[in-house]
């Protein structure tokens, strides 16, 4: 470890470019090697995630131990889109905060478990590891064609739900207010589930989190930030470094979900995509920490 200003700071999104979307595992070994020796650099390190503290348990958290990390790294799961963190060091995850602000309702949760019960148990499975958000996965067993296919049938029995019980909610460019004008939750479909949240969650949320804790423990900030996702809501974390003011390049390893206009760099591989492209930049910023290159540029 070295207690220099570390080259870079790293917040990860993890289905996609961390875990593979199709095994929900880390199934690229160099990524769990170089993520290591990034953390025993000194780079700062966040899982910032939609999963829950339990899926990083189980998948993230334990080959991060065999590959060995060294005391003293600074690496956090911000987990349910920054409703719930945990620090994770040499001795495995520590204890989890979960914000009670964030939780939703727990009479929805029970109803979104129903629905999934009595007519989607063939679609989707409820994820019962989160702590403050209400998730439905694809079963593994199918093709995501045919998820994706359901998909919207499923959005529009949660939608009806929320309904149901008095909650407004956003949904892509819907709004529904509840009875007295407010909207505090969302429904945000991915390639693989569907998230309810209450909509203060976000991938910004995440990042503002990651600033607070780097600067509760005193120690220097980055010198640049990289972010890294596969779908357009992680643009939030590279959107909140820059408007307050961090240097920041976001990679996106999934960009045909269209890449936006943005005021930092955006950087994407020219062949590869997943946690295949996330492998590539992560052994690219091995070698920035260690200072035998200085950018990701010309990344091949």
């Amino acid at each position: 470890m070295t207690d220099s200003t570390p080259p870079l700071g790293l917040l990860l999104d993890v289905d996609g470019p961390i875990a593979s979307h199709v095994t929900r595992s880390i199934a690229v070994p160099s990524i769990v090697a170089d993520l290591a020796a990034l953390a025993n650099l000194g780079v700062p390190i966040a899982f910032n995630t939609g999963r829950s503290d339990a899926f990083l348990r189980e998948q993230v958290v334990p080959p991060l131990l065999t590959a060995g990390l060294d005391a003293g790294v600074r690496v956090w799961g911000i987990c349910e889109k920054g409703a719930v963190w945990m620090r994770i060091t040499a001795a495995g995850a520590q204890e989890v905060t979960v914000d009670e602000e964030l939780r939703m309702p727990a009479a929805f949760g029970r109803d979104v478990e129903r629905i999934v019960h009595d007519d989607f148990a063939d679609l989707v499975f409820y994820d019962d590891t989160k702590r403050a958000m209400v998730s439905v996965e694809q079963r593994t067993e199918i093709e995501n064609d045919d998820f994706l296919a359901g998909q919207p049938a499923l959005n529009r029995a949660i939608a009806q739900a929320m309904s149901d019980q008095g909650l407004g909610y956003e949904w892509g460019e819907k709004r529904v207010p509840d009875a007295d004008g407010r909207v505090d939750y969302r429904i945000d479909p991915t390639i693989i589930s569907t998230d309810i949240e209450s909509n203060r969650v976000g991938k910004d949320l995440g990042a503002s989190l990651m600033l607070a804790f780097l600067a509760d423990e005193g120690v220097p900030l980055p010198r640049a930030w990289r972010t890294m996702g596969d779908s357009r809501t992680d643009y939030a974390m590279a959107d909140w470094l820059h408007e307050n003011g961090h240097e920041v390049v976001h990679v996106d390893v999934r960009p045909a979900d269209g890449v936006p206009a943005t005021p930092y760099p955006v950087r994407q591989h020219p062949t590869l995509i997943h946690d295949e492209a996330g492998a590539r930049y992560l052994s690219r910023w091995v070698e920035i920490a260690r200072g035998a290159t200085d950018d990701d540029a010309d990344l091949v």
